[in-house]
């Protein structure tokens, strides 16, 4: 193998798993220890300077971090970084005061987004900093998008998220509330610089079975009903509830339905427990609250009286695979299965809708209905008009939808700079030695033998008598700085300079993983074969030096590395270094740096 050239911005980038794994890319190491260290503040501002809705993600994210999260590796759970995060937003100082001012000069360029939720209001505070007037227009009467609408105040409170649009609208964000785009055609011919469409994926899909029209009345499209719960119009429900769906939506619909009156509430879905597109720990909600999940069951009708709901009638299934892994649903010959409801929520996806979108302006749509982009810029056919979130490649999540309009931020910079949308910058990265002694970093390498903490929440006695209710309490500052010291600080990395080695093999000793091994170079395939712990993680690269003074190479394997320093600090020569990462990625405005 040639040596790894720790110097490319991906290489130490992809053994921060955590940030890596976050589309946004968020420091997580980083900001964790800054709340070990009771510095929540800080923490705050580097989370909102990447994934801008700290108190919203530390909430509800769907958390690609902490699958992961290396520490999973260890001990089987995670480090809450979700829970962190909000732990940052909850203890926070007064930050107004370090967030960024509107410039007093403005570049003269307008640019229109199509909806408040998070791609959308993500661009705007990109864009307004650096000199755009920036305007955002929703059909609602807040903002937030469908992060106010869909998740409900149990999960998500709204002054949570009034707070954290605030800071985005408060520099100098103009916002049209109750304000239906209807025609883009229109919007275009008021002469905007650009326009972005953060418009979600605003309609769920139904269950068109028999007896779906004459029961209309008692069946209802998940986020619909969500929605109406969000904003008071719908207060109850009836006592025998089926959820259709396996996704979060599902376990939101459930959750709610158990808070409106709902005593008999089942979700079922056509998949198996492990194939639900849920997260775990939305599932794992939903049980704790007496919710069952009965899975492998397809609806094939619903049974009414004469328009007057009487249950769903279900057939059997088991799945097939084929040799691709293809999954088929098989019908077990068993006999259907009739259960009793009187309503039923359709949580079965989500679907873009642009019916506002006129077909003969020049911005293509393809088959499925979604606008054709670049995926690396987010433009669309028709140059000025750019996509975002949900509504740009598809239902995702928040933390995508903000990682998406960072993008589409730079996109629209460069083009109204009237430059390639493909000179975009790659990641500035740095490495800064952490020693401060012959034996001592400048942070806590001692690796914690504490369990992952579990939130506490509120009673059930109390939270299922009301929707608003936030469940989850967060940590207190003791839990968090437990929980924070779980990390293993995976953005220090252990850097190996050959030329200072005397292939003493002290290091190789001393390594708690034996993830550290001198031998003779080969072929990948060969060398992670014969490395003192075999290297079976083919996503995760192996550090590999130059020829050392005896003709061997050291080989390290960065997938069960602590980053514990142990190395560092037994050898001799100071050929280990214990060196912090810094990752910045590029934002709108940055520009290439003279030299």
């Amino acid at each position: 193998m040639i040596p790894t050239n720790i110097g490319a911005h991906d290489y130490f980038h992809k053994v921060v798993d955590c940030q890596w794994a976050c589309p946004a890319h968020t420091p997580v190491p980083e900001y964790i220890r800054l709340i070990a260290g009771g510095r929540y503040s800080d923490a705050y501002m580097i989370n909102w300077r990447s994934n801008v809705f700290p108190g919203i993600l530390g909430r509800v994210c769907d958390r690609p971090c902490e699958p992961a999260c290396r520490r999973g590796r260890l001990d089987q759970e995670p480090v809450a970084i979700c829970r962190l995060k909000r732990v940052a937003a909850d203890l926070k100082d007064d930050i107004n005061d370090r967030l960024p001012k509107q410039p007093g000069k403005m570049n003269g360029k307008r640019i229109a987004c199509v909806g408040a939720g998070p791609a959308s209001l993500t661009v705007a505070r990109d864009l307004a900093v650096i000199g755009y007037r920036m305007t955002v227009f929703d059909s609602g009467a807040f903002p937030g998008g469908m992060m106010r609408s869909q998740i409900p105040k149990f999960r998500l409170p709204d002054n949570v998220i009034d707070e954290e649009c605030g800071y985005i609208l408060n520099l100098g964000v103009e916002a049209r509330y109750n304000h239906w785009v209807n025609s883009l055609r229109d919007l275009l011919a008021e002469g905007w610089d650009a326009v972005f469409v953060g418009t979600g994926a605003p309609r769920g899909r139904d269950a068109e079975l028999p007896g779906r029209q004459e029961a209309a009345a008692h069946i209802h499209i998940g986020i619909d009903w969500l929605a109406n719960v969000a904003f008071g119009h719908t207060s109850r429900i009836s006592p025998r509830v089926i959820v259709l769906g396996g996704g979060n939506t599902a376990m939101d619909c459930c959750r709610s339905a158990r808070r409106l009156g709902g005593e008999d509430v089942k979700v079922v879905v056509r998949s198996g427990f492990e194939e639900m597109k849920a997260s775990p720990w939305e599932k794992e909600d939903a049980i704790h609250e007496d919710i069952p999940i009965i899975n492998m069951h397809v609806p094939k009708e619903f049974v009414h009286d004469k328009g007057k709901l009487n249950g769903v009638l279900f057939e059997l299934v088991r799945a097939e695979y084929d040799a691709t892994g293809k999954r088929s649903l098989i019908p077990t010959g068993d006999p259907d299965v009739f259960m009793e409801c009187d309503e039923v929520l359709v949580a079965i996806g989500q679907e873009n809708a642009f019916p506002w979108i006129e077909k003969d302006i020049g911005l293509e749509f393809d088959q499925w209905n979604m606008p054709v982009l670049n995926p690396a810029t987010l433009q669309s056919t028709l140059p000025k008009v750019f996509f975002g979130g949900d509504a740009a490649l598809g239902p995702k999540n928040i933390i995508t939808a903000v990682a998406q309009g960072h993008e589409a931020a730079i996109s629209i910079d460069l083009f109204c700079k009237g430059r390639s949308l493909e000179d975009r910058l790659p990641p500035l990265t740095n490495l800064v030695s952490q020693k401060m002694g012959i034996h001592e970093w400048s942070y806590d390498n001692q690796v914690s033998e504490e369990e992952r903490k579990k939130v506490p929440v509120k009673a059930l006695e109390k939270t299922l008598k009301d929707i608003r209710l936030e469940l989850e309490m967060g940590f207190d500052p003791y839990m968090a700085c437990s929980e924070a010291e779980r990390c293993l600080n995976c953005d220090i990395e252990t850097v190996f300079t050959g030329k200072t080695c005397i292939e003493c093999d002290a290091c190789v000793d001393i390594c708690p993983t034996e993830c550290i091994t001198f031998t003779a170079n080969g072929e990948e395939n060969d060398l992670r074969a014969r490395l003192k712990a075999p290297a079976d993680n083919l996503e995760q690269a192996l550090y590999v030096s130059d020829v050392l003074k005896t003709g061997r190479v050291m080989v390290k394997d960065e997938n069960i590395c602590l980053h514990c320093g142990m190395c560092a600090e037994r050898c001799p020569t100071g050929a280990w270094d214990m060196q912090k990462f810094f990752l910045q990625t590029a934002e709108a405005g940055m520009e290439v740096r003279k030299t």
